[in-house]
């Protein structure tokens, strides 16, 4: 009987001389069954989380698992599934540890989200900031006892039927990290490539902040309805979270505002010095700026969201290596997506612990009526260099290294790089310094022109009194340019003395005058005294050509 066959028969078994009695499979993933379960001695449903076979083999990984599961049993939170007791039994011959959990009645965050893709495109800013607040509540609690979580994803958040948030899976991708398993070997990397940050990818230690930016990755999600990255196999995707940067959220969801954008921005720096410093510091800023807009449901640039893959289960691989970015494309690695859940027949139970999480998302139809909803100590510094690069479209920027996955990707990207170069050499004298914004007088209205929006405005506090720099007091942050009018934006250069250049770029989706990107990114770190000429690429209002 196959692995996976063995698993979906157990139902009917007892762990714990009798004590257990399992009844439903709930679902299963790349590395347990989850079976809803009756406690004979405290008379109540609970969820029991069986590990696969081979990662029980060794005495050592199950003591860590056991110490691991003793851990999290102290964590106790609104947010936080709950653990009853673990242990290890005889299941089909072979020792598998088990974990008893709080029985969740609800679904998995990723079947959510499957929802409001369907019904939206993806889901609504607002409800995926709350969503976000109360993960990292639950962080926050993890992480002052000194417990990194490793493998946050939507696959491991709960929704019940009352809307609460409970984030599961404590200690098991550490206990499979640190515990050297026959399906593992020293130096690999364990964990779900869409999600890992750039230190887990390289084999590097983590802390809280490696959780973080798995955060920022599962907010991007939500609010775009896809994974920033996506490349063929786990060991590309790995290798993309640490060389290439993402796409803006907003350049696939239109509706988004700019602090939506900041704040993943933040969440996903490579560098962890630059991201959030803590699970509360992020969890107030998702709070903050779920105050600081109007709800509106999404809007999805056509073309823009591509299957997220949001059902793929851990892998283990290499470390990323560095010097042979090539390899990314083409490793071989012990990676195969979860399979469907109940493929034996069980009867299907009501929704709760749905392993693994939904498929990718097909394309949405077209979005309906939306109804806002009411409602550790300092690590070491890190020494991953910081990646520099030009953000684009939906596709992100990519750097001097990207994932060679073949050769015509490569000679898009090299001919990109020639527009791009003979776009910024030929700007004109007019574009220099304090050159005049695009708009009909100077590019012409075409067919399809958007007029400018003249209340997006930046105050010109933000050029004169920027805000400091988290690593270094000496230093400010540029501020957030985008999607601001160009006019406002040049009166906040002109209170600060500082130059820019102003480069046009054909697009009728926010209007005449908007600026798109620019370059020094905001939050990049500078010298108050030096600041560098800014570039900024200005909407004409006119449709691309």
């Amino acid at each position: 009987m196959s692995q996976d066959g063995a698993q979906g028969h157990n139902a009917g078994r007892a762990l714990a001389g009798g004590r257990y009695q399992l009844r439903d499979l709930l679902g299963q993933g790349g590395m347990a069954s989850v079976h809803l379960a009756y406690d004979s001695v405290l008379d109540r449903q609970v969820a029991i989380k069986t590990l696969h076979t081979e990662l029980g083999r060794e005495q050592a990984f199950r003591e860590r698992f056991r110490r691991e599961a003793q851990s999290v049993a102290k964590l106790t939170h609104t947010n936080i599934v709950s653990v009853f007791d673990t242990g290890e039994d005889d299941v089909n011959g072979m020792t598998t540890p088990y974990i008893v959990m709080e029985y969740v009645e609800g679904r998995p965050l990723g079947s959510v989200l499957d929802e409001d893709v369907r019904q939206y495109g993806a889901m609504p800013a607002d409800k995926a900031l709350k969503i976000t607040a109360d993960v990292l509540a639950a962080l926050e609690i993890s992480h002052e006892m000194g417990l990194v979580h490793r493998d946050i994803k939507p696959g491991n958040v709960m929704m019940t039927k009352r809307g609460v948030v409970k984030v599961m899976d404590f200690g098991i991708a550490r206990a499979m990290q640190s515990g050297v398993t026959s399906m593992t070997q020293t130096g690999m990397v364990v964990g779900t490539p869409q999600y890992l940050s750039p230190e887990q990818a390289l084999g590097r230690g983590v802390d809280a902040r490696s959780d973080l930016y798995s955060v920022g990755i599962m907010l991007f999600q939500l609010v775009t309805g896809r994974l920033p990255f996506e490349a063929d196999s786990p060991l590309a995707i790995a290798y993309a979270h640490v060389q290439e940067e993402p796409p803006t959220a907003s350049s696939i969801n239109r509706s988004l505002p700019p602090a939506v954008d900041a704040l993943i921005t933040r969440a996903l720096k490579k560098n962890p010095n630059e991201r959030f410093p803590s699970a509360e510091a992020m969890r107030g800023e998702c709070l903050r700026v779920a105050q600081s807009f109007r709800a509106a449901p999404p809007s999805i640039v056509p073309g823009t969201q591509t299957p997220s893959g949001a059902g793929v289960g851990s892998a283990v691989f290499p470390p990323v290596d560095q010097t042979n970015p090539a390899s990314a494309g083409n490793v071989h690695t012990p990676y195969q997506p979860a399979p469907h859940p109940n493929p034996y027949g069980a009867p299907a139970p009501s929704p709760a612990y749905g392993y693994p999480q939904q498929g990718g998302y097909g394309t949405p139809p077209a979005p309906s009526a939306y109804s806002p909803h009411q409602g550790p100590s300092t690590p070491p510094p890190y020494t991953l260099a910081p990646q520099t690069s030009v953000q684009g479209g939906p596709g992100g920027g990519r750097n001097n290294k990207p994932v060679v996955i073949g050769s015509i990707v490569v000679s898009l990207l090299a001919v990109g790089g020639l527009i791009a170069a003979l776009t910024l050499n030929g700007g004109g004298e007019e574009n220099q310094g304090g050159g005049a914004a695009p708009s009909a007088s100077t590019s012409g209205k075409a067919e399809g022109y958007r007029g400018p929006d003249t209340t997006k405005t930046i105050d010109q506090d933000e050029c004169e009194e920027p805000r400091e720099s988290h690593n270094d007091p000496d230093k400010i942050q540029i501020p957030n340019f985008k999607f601001k009018n160009i006019k406002s934006v040049k009166e906040c250069f002109q209170a600060a003395g500082w130059q820019y250049e102003v480069i046009p770029v054909d697009e009728n989706t926010y209007g005449d005058g908007a600026v798109m990107r620019q370059i020094p990114s905001a939050d990049t770190d500078v010298d108050e005294d030096d600041v560098p000429k800014i570039q900024l690429y200005v909407s004409t209002g006119n449709p691309p050509q």
